[in-house]
């Protein structure tokens, strides 16, 4: 969205992100059916600003940063080894304890693995039943803390998880197809910002921003990913801010599953309800009156390069982890991979897919012989209609012929 002067300045001066040096655990624990397992305090790949002291993970030493919601906050994130069941489970019991001063926030969210993908992190209350998906024999912790500019150190200690059979309500669902949505999208600018999973925002960078952490991927990870379209054009990009406008609204769940506003219909988000409808009076969670109705953010690269963009505007946004069906992995080291309109590096360039985005695969077609991270290939993946890309640069399988 546009901001001030001021507030990218502000933004600017918040860039640099301090992480403690966090230890990588060896593997996944395991935990049977009826004991609790511990999960070690600690914080493996994609954490960011927090520092551990025993068996607690505590917020670390990092400025406040606005990033897309221009809210001034401290924030880090902690991802905990996977623990494998020995036995699937459709619920799990997470425990744990907790300190919050000063207006600050900690929460432990779940996700398991299902189809060989990581579903949508789900917020575990301490001590109640967490529904997941579907049945899985291995799930995933992470420690989200918050906290103002100044105060206190919001921390979470002692965690436990075990599989339990009581009732938990609120089961999210993995659809056949993902769920898309006409949403109102506007650019993030703020290079030089630092994004909610701790990415530093650079020049014509490629990411997007949500407003909910449930889609928030791992800094340098396209587990969530969208694809965002105009009438002519594509973008990839991985899900790596919150934002715009709120932090808990994540639009594209049913309902009965959303974490606020559980009355809009599934896709609204509630910045758009507020802007069009006056829906909580105009105005967003934190009590600001919404200016636009955005419902996506686009970092500079997406909105004025992949999307061609000019000014904010209504695209189709498809949020890939909500669905099943062919999917791929952009493996490139840096920046973006175009995507052409036939299968050959002649073809026009119609869009473009950032580093580590899932990309959707419809079927796989002959074109030319292309060299890239994958090997030498003449097979080409169409990713949208009339849209492809060169498997020599997508980790994927084998797909049906076009």
């Amino acid at each position: 969205m546009h901001l001030t002067a001021k507030m990218r300045a502000a933004a600017c001066l918040a860039a640099a992100v301090a992480i403690a040096p966090l230890a990588l655990a060896a593997g996944p624990s395991s935990a049977s059916l009826t004991n609790p397992v511990n999960v070690a305090a600690q914080p493996v790949d994609g954490s960011t600003n927090v520092r551990v002291d025993g068996q607690r993970i505590i917020l670390g030493d990092a400025a406040a940063s606005m990033g897309s919601v221009e809210v001034r906050q401290r924030s880090g994130i902690a991802n905990l080894a996977p623990v494998h069941f020995t036995e699937a489970t459709s619920a799990v019991l997470v425990d744990y304890t907790a300190g919050t001063p000063d207006q600050s926030t900690a929460e432990v969210d779940v996700r398991a693995l299902v189809k060989d993908r990581w579903s949508e992190w789900t917020p575990a209350k301490a001590g109640r039943p967490t529904a997941l998906p579907a049945a899985s024999d291995q799930v995933q912790l992470r420690i989200i803390v918050i906290a103002p500019p100044q105060g206190g150190d919001p921390w979470i200690g002692d965690v436990s998880v075990q599989p339990t059979d009581k009732a938990a309500a609120g089961r999210m669902t993995i659809q056949a197809a993902p769920l898309k949505s006409h949403v109102f999208a506007t650019r993030e600018g703020l290079v030089g910002g630092t994004t909610a999973n701790g990415h530093v925002i650079a020049s014509r960078d490629h990411f997007v921003a949500l407003p909910s952490r449930r889609g928030l991927a791992n800094n340098g990870s396209g587990s969530y990913s969208v694809k965002v379209c105009t009438a002519s054009r594509c973008a990839f990009e991985p899900v790596w801010d919150v934002g715009p406008w709120n932090t808990k609204d994540d639009y594209w769940n049913p309902s009965a599953t959303r974490e606020m506003w559980k009355d809009l219909a599934q896709g609204k988000p509630e910045s758009q309800a507020a802007y069009q409808n006056g829906y909580n009076g105009g105005k967003d969670q934190f009590g600001r009156t919404v200016a636009n109705p955005a419902g996506i953010d686009l970092a500079d690269g997406v909105f004025w390069d992949a999307l061609k963009l000019t000014d904010n505007a209504w695209v189709d946004a498809t949020y890939l982890w909500t669905g099943d069906g062919g999917r791929g992995t952009v493996s490139i080291t840096s920046g973006y991979l175009n995507i052409r309109n036939s299968a050959s590096s002649a073809g026009a360039v119609v869009g473009m897919a950032g580093k580590s985005a899932q990309v959707t695969v419809e079927c796989q077609t002959t074109g030319q012989s292309v060299t890239g991270s994958q090997g030498t290939t003449s097979v080409w993946l169409r990713v949208h209609a009339g849209m492809y890309v060169s498997k020599a640069w997508i980790s994927a399988g084998t797909f049906s012929t076009c």
